[in-house]
């Protein structure tokens, strides 16, 4: 093996360490439309579009429940480099509600991106991502059974905490594989955070996720394609959530596909057998669409449709997405990015 394919192994083997290590119940938010922008779940993806490029997302999540998830995300990453590429940056700001507990976070990526042949058709990139999380606690929002429980606080409340994210990427016209590891530092030892009145709060902070994302792209016939698409999310504790989406792509510019998410139980754990209702493997499935309405803007919506026992109770998960390019230092002619 020459040493390219040994520097991949090993951040593979690093970062599967890393995540093996930090593992924790809660999962992270989930995205649907990830695969227009995989710089949600892994920094190493920073700059792979070669271009500058924005990103507002936003996901209203199980609509018409009180107090249900509502997301909101800006992203904007580019390279710095326009001639070698190598060097890859971004930013991304996220906004998370989910009834009386709020979480805004910060990041800034950067990817280190190797070349991998002379015609520069493959690239790997490993990626690390630095920021922090605001958590808070608005304890108006909480309805007490005892109204003199001192474990609610009467206002708002809220804790910084700094963090860090490491990604590995790897990416060829037909195929992309990438693997990474999110909030290394969360639910460490600190158990003296957000307390109030001696209570600690901890249960507002995420938890560490592993993150394994991989696609391909296989062409039909002229100006059709078909983008098949897996996402592994893992706690190392919990449930594993497997995504699996497949989407048809019309000359370029118009792409229409659906998904699957399910409860995969890869490892055996203590919850399935501590659970009196063994929980059901079924999530939801979804749908998905994106149009480019110019040259540099591309509009993406989807909605998931839960299949468990909260089918019903709910009316679904809405997300839509605004992708902008902003353009490039250097005018140069691109291959389509597809991943």
């Amino acid at each position: 093996m020459n040493r390219t394919t040994y520097t991949l192994y090993g951040a593979l083997l690093g970062l599967l360490l890393l995540a093996a290590g930090q593992g924790y119940a809660q999962q992270n938010i989930q995205f649907t439309q990830y695969i227009f922008n995989s710089i949600s779940v892994n920094p190493a993806y920073a700059g792979y579009k070669e271009e500058w490029f924005a990103q507002v997302g936003l996901r209203s999540q199980w609509t018409g429940w009180e107090g249900a998830p509502r997301t909101g995300s800006l992203s904007v990453d580019g390279v710095l480099d326009p001639q070698s590429k190598r060097h890859g940056v971004g930013l991304q700001f996220t906004a998370d509600k989910l009834g009386a507990q709020s979480a805004t976070s910060v990041y800034a990526s950067y990817a280190m991106r190797l070349q991998l042949d002379d015609r520069d058709a493959r690239r790997l990139a490993l990626g690390v991502a630095v920021g922090g999380t605001q958590y808070g606690l608005d304890g108006s929002k909480l309805q007490a059974v005892n109204p003199q429980d001192e474990a609610i606080p009467p206002g708002y409340m809220s804790s910084w905490n700094p963090d860090i994210r490491l990604g590995v990427y790897y990416s060829s016209p037909k195929l992309y594989v990438g693997l990474a590891v999110q909030d290394l530092f969360a639910n460490g030892d600190r158990h003296d955070a957000m307390r109030f009145n001696q209570n600690s709060l901890e249960s507002l902070y995420r938890t560490s996720n592993a993150y394994l994302i991989a696609g391909g792209l296989i062409a039909l016939e002229e100006g059709l394609h078909l983008r098949p698409s897996l996402l592994v999310k893992d706690d190392f504790k919990g449930p594993t959530s497997l995504d699996v989406n497949a989407m048809f792509i019309f000359q370029g510019r118009f792409w229409i596909g659906a998904g699957y998410r399910t409860r995969a139980r890869l490892f055996d754990r203590p919850y399935y057998d501590q659970s009196p209702l063994k929980l059901t493997a079924m999530n939801a499935i979804t749908g998905i669409a994106q149009i480019y309405a110019s040259n540099n803007l591309r509009i993406g919506y989807s909605y998931d449709f839960m299949i468990n026992q909260m089918q019903g109770l709910q009316s679904g998960t809405h997300e839509i997405t605004l992708g902008l390019t902003l353009g490039r230092i250097l005018q140069q002619m691109l291959s389509p990015r597809y991943f």
